[in-house]
């Protein structure tokens, strides 16, 4: 797919990147996956609507939302014993493999006629019990074989597929839909990490590859950094809570669309497309600034998001609100570049690693209990009255956020003024 030497076009760092054998033998499977997770965000939900019945669709949606994800977040804590000493490869193997077994379960079960809301639950969770390890493997294969500028621009690449892959994935999966089950697309995104572990497994890794950190030990250190250090808490706590208000997104959207705009996958793809192109423009837009004041940015993009949602309001045509939340998914885009700038310019150097350990493995279980706590309201308000109150929440972050922080601000200011007093007197 690459040629080992670009043509002069091409960035410096990144004919060097593309030089490395192992990066250029995986990263078109790494996009192929991205691909059939893109695809997962329409299927997974739109198939639980086909099983839910009408009492329950937004439960049992919310539910495979969950179990799609949360399950990572207690493999990470509890596998560690186990999974710790394993080589970055072997975690990006083993987690592939699983996934490809236990997605490609479900559209078996469905032809067969087995597939009840309870297996299909089970067989998500079961799917990503390992994926925390083994994104762990991905972001580690290649920290032993390239520089420390090739590490950067091999983290723009990979960052570059995962949001290619939300703009072309749910919009291919919303085309889709209209001539296959649903459970089909989740049986492609198991193909795609079969592929991936054949390929990653067929790869032969320098033994420079070390095993992967236990990321339980570095978030536990972290976690109490984090605790020290109330900016770093503050910021933990306003990006957990945006992570949460956005949850149930993933679960009142899909309603929106069939129930009140009276439309199928494909409208639902194209919402998701909209917020992947704003979220990349978004990202870039940022790249070309030279310096933005964090805080006030951070809490800007929470409530700018939450404006982005409240067009949601207006059920007569989807244009108001697919604007709204490709405006939600431009100022999307830079939060985590911004949130992890912050990070990286307070946390302690030395354990900067163990800092963002610890806010993963935190932040992973918000969206899965936002997107559950979206399928229980799902059930008893209407689709618009969700996505218009995750929109309010997140634009009562940003004052309350703004509030805590000056208040933090003098609380330092005081500490600091005390031993000067003291040392006067």
């Amino acid at each position: 797919m690459f040629s080992v030497a670009p043509g002069r076009l091409v960035p410096g760092p990144y004919r060097s990147l593309f030089a490395d054998r192992t990066f250029r033998r995986l990263l078109p499977v790494f996009a192929l996956s991205d691909l059939g997770d893109g695809m997962s965000v329409v299927a997974v939900t739109w198939l639980a609507f086909a099983l839910g019945h009408d009492g329950g669709r937004g439960a049992l949606a919310g539910m495979a939302v969950a179990a799609y994800v949360l399950p990572g977040a207690l493999g990470a804590l509890i596998l560690g014993r186990w999974m710790r000493h394993l080589s970055a490869r072997r975690l990006l193997v083993i987690d592939s493999a699983l996934r490809a077994v236990l997605l490609g379960a479900i559209p078996l079960a469905h032809a067969a006629g087995l597939l009840a809301p309870a297996v299909y639950v089970g067989l998500l969770g079961a799917s990503s019990l390992l994926h925390a390890w083994g994104k762990a493997g991905k972001h580690s294969l290649f920290v032993p074989l390239l520089s420390d500028e090739q590490r950067l621009t091999a983290n723009s690449v990979l960052s570059t597929s995962l949001w290619s892959a939300t703009i072309v994935g749910p919009a291919l999966a919303g085309l889709l839909v209209g001539a296959v089950s649903p459970a089909w697309i989740i049986g492609f995104d198991a193909a795609t990490f079969a592929v991936l572990a054949l390929q990653a497994g067929r790869t032969v890794v320098p033994p420079t590859s070390e095993p992967v950190a236990a990321p339980v030990t570095g978030a536990q250190r972290g976690l109490s950094i984090l605790l020290r250090r109330p900016e770093l808490l503050g910021l933990l706590v306003v990006t957990w809570v945006f992570n949460l208000a956005f949850g149930p997104v993933e679960v009142a959207l899909p309603l929106f669309v069939s129930g009140n705009l009276h439309a199928g996958a494909g409208l639902l793809g194209s919402y998701w497309t909209a917020f992947g192109i704003g979220a990349v423009i978004g990202a870039l837009a940022l790249g070309a600034a030279k310096r933005l004041p964090l805080w006030p940015a951070i809490l800007g993009i929470v409530a700018g998001h939450g404006i982005g949602m409240l067009p949601f309001a207006f059920t007569h045509s989807p244009a108001p609100s697919m604007i709204g939340f490709a405006f939600a998914g431009l100022l999307y885009g830079p939060y985590s570049a911004l949130s992890i700038t912050l990070i990286q310019g307070r946390a302690p150097a030395e354990a900067l690693t163990s800092v963002l350990a610890a806010r993963g493995a935190v932040l992973l279980t918000a969206s899965p209990l936002g997107a559950a706590l979206g399928g229980f309201l799902l059930d008893r308000t209407s689709a618009p009255a969700v996505l218009v109150g995750c929109g309010a929440l997140m634009i009562a972050v940003a004052p309350v956020g703004a509030v805590a922080l000056k208040l933090s601000g003098d609380h330092r200011q005081r500490r600091r003024r005390l031993p000067d007093q003291g040392r006067q007197a």
